[in-house]
């Protein structure tokens, strides 16, 4: 069986930061730090100030800076949607 991965989208508002397949996701909310790995339960988070970090599938890391937005993930696709967002 393969393993399994997320599609993610990283947007800003005024436009696609990146996008593509994904093992893990982790981000900054206002509530904390949150994982998110395949299957996991439909959420939505408001995102707060600091980092995304998004570890693909051959292990390498992306990180970008988002602010103000929020976060969703449903069916294995990780939605991130912030005022300002930017790879770093």
């Amino acid at each position: 069986m393969a393993d399994k991965t997320l599609h993610v989208d990283l947007v800003a508002q005024d436009q696609a930061v990146w996008s593509g397949e994904a093992r893990m996701v982790i981000a900054k909310t206002v509530e904390g730090e949150i994982g998110l790995l395949p299957d996991h339960e439909p959420i939505l988070a408001i995102l707060g100030e600091g980092e995304v970090r998004i570890t693909l599938a051959d292990g390498e890391q992306l990180r970008a800076s988002a602010e103000g937005g929020f976060l969703s993930m449903e069916r294995n696709t990780v939605t991130v949607v912030a005022r300002n967002a930017a790879l770093i």
